[in-house]
């Protein structure tokens, strides 16, 4: 069986680096590492312990980056010369090792690469996810956490900061909903297509009869609005209610009236955040996520409108997504792409990138086609 043609196939890594290496614009990306390094650097950083902790935090994110990519393209380099230096000296075991090396370095790239099709007018924002229980009554709710639990794994598997905002407890068990924010850079590029009814079979461990049940879970992923996006809403379009927090928390969570609840009047739109202290920090927290899913909603508008002149009747991809199946037989399955693991126990504990890196390529195609 003939070896890879390595000539060829290192051309097209160090081509796809290339093309990875400007969308990443490592001049703009270093730049700006330079100019975070002298504000942490800075006496007075944590004055503003808010500020200092976006900071610090973006420094490290966005220098995870620049090595992550640097790393890589080491490798590709480090492979070439490993090749040379192998077939010049007839040296059977080097080429052997070469091989391995070339799967192991195209995985890495075919990775790296799904980055530059992150191209969206809001891919390169933080992500704002909401995930709530659907049909299925108590299963359900215990899908919704798992669902929960399995983005914060993933986040924390990449070194993710994630910022909770509210956290709704069923009755009995798991969650009615959740919201919260993965802050990183392209994060809501890399989740938004986590969009959508999620479905969950299992034999359920709330029925004392051991049936299997099938429940149901939606989640939303909007954009991280900046300062700069124009979303206004007047004073007059809100109505702002407070209450006690429920579920697991401290003692200054629960004994006093610190959640908020934001409704906007003329959508009916409702967001409410109860994981701060103070009422102050949770009323600023539920703007956020009420101005991202106002953006979101007028974007989804847009888009109809467009659809609707396109003459496009159908339902988006987003809904009914995924399958996780674990009784009769294990597998998670990803409807519009078909990508499938028989390890469900893996991707509940945050092995996502491999549906995540389909699901991003599936929807270029489809955007294409659409175009």
């Amino acid at each position: 069986m003939a070896g890879p043609d390595f000539d060829s196939e290192i051309k097209q890594l160090q081509a796809t680096m290339k093309t990875v290496g400007q969308v990443l614009d490592l001049d703009a990306m270093r730049a700006e590492i330079a100019d975070l390094g002298e504000q942490v650097a800075a006496p007075d950083l944590w004055d503003d312990q808010a500020n200092a902790t976006r900071v610090t935090g973006r420094l490290s994110l966005l220098q995870s980056e620049l090595d992550r990519f640097t790393e890589l393209n080491t490798r590709v380099d480090d492979l070439e010369i490993m090749v040379e230096l192998g077939q010049e000296e007839g040296d059977a075991e080097a080429i052997a090792e070469a091989e391995r090396e070339l799967v192991r370095v195209k995985k890495a790239v075919e990775a790296i690469e799904v980055r530059t099709l992150l191209s969206g007018e809001y891919d390169v924002r933080e992500a704002l996810v909401t995930i709530r229980s659907g049909a299925g009554g108590v299963d359900a709710a215990d899908f919704a956490e798992m669902l929960m639990r399995m983005y914060v794994r993933w986040a924390e598997q990449h070194n993710y900061p994630v910022e909770v905002f509210e956290t709704s407890y069923a009755e009995e068990a798991g969650l009615k909903s959740a919201t919260f924010a993965i802050h990183a850079p392209y994060a809501y590029g890399t989740l938004s297509v986590e969009g959508g009814t999620h479905r969950l079979v299992r034999i359920s461990p709330f029925d004392n009869q051991g049936r299997r049940q099938t429940s149901f879970a939606a989640v939303e992923v909007v954009p991280v609005l900046e300062q700069t996006d124009e979303i206004d809403i007047p004073d007059e379009d809100i109505r702002i209610d407070v209450y006690r927090s429920g579920g697991p928390g401290g003692q200054s969570v629960n004994t006093t009236d610190s959640a908020v609840r934001l409704t906007h009047i003329p959508t009916g739109l409702v967001v409410s955040c109860q994981n701060e202290k103070s009422q102050l920090q949770n009323k600023a927290s539920a703007m956020v996520v009420l101005k991202a899913k106002l953006l979101a909603m007028k974007k989804a508008e847009e888009k109809a409108h467009l659809d609707g002149m396109r003459g496009d009747a159908q339902a988006s991809w987003g809904d009914q997504m995924r399958n996780y199946v674990l009784n009769p037989y294990q597998i998670v399955k990803d409807l519009r792409t078909g990508y499938e693991v028989g390890n469900p126990t893996a991707v509940f504990d945050g092995d996502l990138d491999g549906f995540l890196e389909a699901g991003i390529r599936w929807r270029r195609g489809a955007e294409r086609a659409e175009a």
